[in-house]
């Protein structure tokens, strides 16, 4: 057979075709086929790459405002602290001054006013090498027996441990039952004439919702482990039993604070039934009944009693960093709650 590619119509039809590509009509052909620079297709193609290049120039600037902007606030956050740090009334040498306390608003574990930070405050204050004495300034309702016997130890251990030292309590608006069990471990208590003072009591109250239930047609379903698991239950009928238990409870709580108030002030106390029935008094009236040693300020004890007028807040504060810190924490446990709280398990409370 012969080998002769002519022979061969598809060789015969490649070689044509190899040989058409190669003739000027066929490169007249793929240069017509290839946008020319003036054309219409060109222009759409620059303008599209531009675009990108537009928009990846763009994205690169944001990416970068961004991570600086996140390092200047990490570095904010970071001088804050340090600064905060630097200017604690430890580190700063301040001479000789009054170290003062505050005490605002209700005491209890979740609030400003809890044991953990005012024990901090009192231990910088009595540790530091100028401070002269310390002032506790006040200005209280009251809240939980605990927090406020926490205080109140911690007080007393302190002054046992610096006896050079005076602890001095200023009430200003109020300082009333847990705030008031506070001052009395002070070795002397001042307040405005018109300050709120005392309420030597122990309160507890709630709510009965049985009659509304029955109004309502609410079944109340509470399942238990013990037989007095479900004492006081605001959903249930008061028994007799649990009031006279709960008023046990509430009465050696109250022997606690006037068992206080009785080694705090001593000899100052006038003998009149009505000290230990939670009343609140005057500073004027709290005065008479030696539940003060006198009238004044925070200013006023310090430059007269104290004899130094400069005065230095020694009360703690969590730093910015801390508090972030916390608030993440608290977010993470909430979260965690909520999930828990979605199940049905049985609780030790």
């Amino acid at each position: 057979m012969s080998q002769n590619h002519w022979d061969d119509p598809e060789k015969q039809e490649m070689d044509e075709s190899t040989q058409r590509e190669g003739s000027p009509a066929a490169m007249d052909r793929q240069h017509a086929a290839t946008p020319h620079k003036n054309s219409k297709e060109w222009k759409l193609i620059e303008k599209m790459v531009g675009a990108l290049h537009v928009e990846h120039r763009r994205a690169r600037r944001w990416g970068i405002f961004f991570k600086l902007l996140t390092f200047i606030y990490l570095f904010a956050l970071l001088g804050i602290y340090l600064v905060g740090r630097f200017l604690s009334p430890e580190t700063v040498e301040r001479g000789n001054h009054v170290a003062v306390i505050e005490v605002s608003g209700v005491i209890a574990d979740s609030a400003d006013a809890n044991a953990d930070v005012v024990i901090t405050s009192l231990r910088r204050a009595f540790s530091a090498k100028n401070s002269e004495a310390v002032i506790l300034r006040i200005n209280s309702p009251g809240g939980s027996p605990v927090q406020a016997g926490y205080i109140n130890d911690e007080i007393k251990r302190l002054r046992a441990l610096h006896p050079e030292k005076k602890a001095y309590a200023v009430i200003t608006d109020i300082g009333a039952s847990g705030a008031y069990y506070i001052a009395v471990a002070a070795d002397e208590i001042y307040a405005d004439k018109a300050s709120l003072v005392g309420s030597i009591g122990v309160t507890a109250s709630s709510f009965g919702f049985v009659e509304l239930m029955d109004k309502v047609g609410v079944e109340r379903r509470t399942m238990t482990a013990g037989e007095n698991k479900g004492f006081l239950d605001p959903f249930q009928p008061l028994k007799e039993e649990d009031k006279l238990f709960w008023q046990t409870v509430l009465d050696t709580t109250h022997r606690q604070f006037v068992q206080q108030v009785v080694e705090g002030r001593g000899d100052r106390l006038k003998d009149d039934p009505s000290l230990f029935t939670g009343l609140v008094w005057s500073g004027e009236q709290a005065l008479e009944l030696g539940l003060i040693d006198g009238l004044g300020s925070t200013s006023s004890v310090a430059r007269d009693i104290v004899q130094n007028s400069k005065l230095v807040n020694y009360t703690f504060r969590p730093s910015p960093l801390d508090r972030l810190t916390d608030r993440l924490s608290m977010s993470i446990a909430s979260q965690l709650a909520a999930q828990l709280s979605a199940r049905m398990i049985p609780e030790l409370q």
